[in-house]
This record gives C-alpha cells, structure tokens and sequence, in this order.
C-alpha cells in the first residue's frame, strides 16, 4: 500500500557504519520504524542527516508492507523547518529528551490523528515562543490523556495524588504523593502552553520532573527512564 504521510521523528540509531534505523509517528499508520541506507555517506546517494534529528516533522512517501519489519522510504522531505529548536541549547535538550519519552512509550502502531494534531500543533509552539522552560512538563502531562492514564481532575480538591490508581485522595498511602509534591502537581494540571509560564522555579521543574516520570514508569509497561534526563535537569539547575 502506498502512503503518503506526515510524520514525526522519535529516535534515529545507527546501524553498522553508514545506515540509521528510524522510528517515526505517522499521521496516516502510526509509528512506523523504516530502515535508512547511506545516512552517513557522501554524495548524491547519501540521505541527509538533518531529516532524522529528534522531533523533526516530516512528509514521507513509502510503500507500506505492514508486516512487523522495517519499511523503506521511497521519497522524505522536511515538512516544516524548525526556526529555533536545533539553534538553542536548552530546546535542544528537551527536544532530545522528549523524543526518548515519545519513543519509550509507544508501544504499538495505533492510529490517532488527533494524538498527531495535537502534538505537531505543540512542537511548532515549542519553536516559537521563548518562554518554554515548562514545556516537556506540560506535554508529558497532555501526553497521557492519549495514553489513558490522565489524571482524574474531578478529584482534585483533595489532598494527596496517588499515582498509582491515577486520582487525588485524603487517604495517604505508599504510593500517593505527599502535600507538597501534589500541590505542584495541580499546578501543573491548570498550566496550559498559553498561560503565565512562570509558576514553577527550577527546583520545582526538577521535582515534577521526577514525579512525572514515576507515573509514566507505572502506567507505561516497560517504559525506560531517558538517558537524556540528567542532561534536562542539568540544564534547569542554575
């Protein structure tokens, strides 16, 4: 079957010396892993390298053969150019590690072209607006109503989150989040990408960023801690 699709990179890993397997969320079909030839090359054969940075959108033309392997690009462009994110350090950083979230909690190739609306839509503000210090923390938390584990709101009012069962409560128990931490996280569930940014200190982004990646290792069977997580926290420590 011929597609013709936009897609978003999550992750790019080289393979032997001059190829990359890519793994891409596709409008169309999905996340789709395709295999890449000559990445690393020089010349008219070579597949630039720039295509295949974390989060880069994409138009793909491809033959889809659905068959559990990796697909083969018959034609791939750049959709759309990022003015800012691979120019600044700090968007780079969470640019990185929010494809490794991405990567790590797609498990299968499900169809959503809401889920891809919706993230294209944040990356292109994540682009252009400077005040983007919140931004992995807020995606994260969008993330999971997609996921199915958003938190439920209609509980809020109460003391405690428990993350495990996904929901605020008066009862504490192991693995409910104390006062403190919860109040944070309300505070993040009222932030959107278009309000005041600047609720949270650093050490406040570090502490929810801790508690976000709790939920998702909970929620998200198998999902890895990304290795780009010291980096993010280096970044917002100063």
């Amino acid at each position: 079957m011929q597609i013709k699709t936009k897609a978003i990179v999550l992750s790019a890993l080289k393979y032997q010396e001059k190829s990359l397997i890519v793994k891409c969320f596709t409008e169309e079909v999905g996340v789709v892993s395709f295999f890449v030839r000559n990445a690393f090359a020089k010349g008219k054969s070579a597949q630039k390298m720039a295509y295949f940075q974390p989060l880069t959108i994409l138009d793909l033309d491809f033959t889809y053969k659905n068959k559990g392997g990796l697909e083969y690009f018959k034609e791939v462009k750049v959709a759309q150019v990022y003015q800012d994110i691979y120019y600044n350090y700090n968007k780079n950083c969470i640019a990185i590690f929010v494809g490794e979230v991405l990567h790590s909690a797609f498990r299968e190739p499900v169809v959503d072209k809401d889920f891809f609306a919706f993230l294209e839509a944040a990356l292109l503000w994540f682009d252009t607006h400077d005040e983007v210090a919140n931004f992995h923390l807020i995606l994260m938390l969008e993330l999971t109503k997609y996921f199915g584990f958003y938190p439920a709101v209609d509980t809020q009012n109460s003391l405690y989150f428990d993350w495990e069962e996904g929901v605020f409560t008066n009862r504490f128990s192991p693995c409910c989040f104390d006062e403190e931490p919860t109040f944070l996280f309300k505070k993040l569930l009222d932030l959107g990408f278009s309000t005041d940014q600047k609720v949270f200190n650093n050490r406040d982004r570090k502490r929810l960023l801790t508690m976000l990646i709790s939920y998702y290792d909970q929620h998200l069977n198998d999902f890895r801690k990304p290795n780009s997580l010291e980096v993010l926290k280096e970044v917002f420590s100063n």
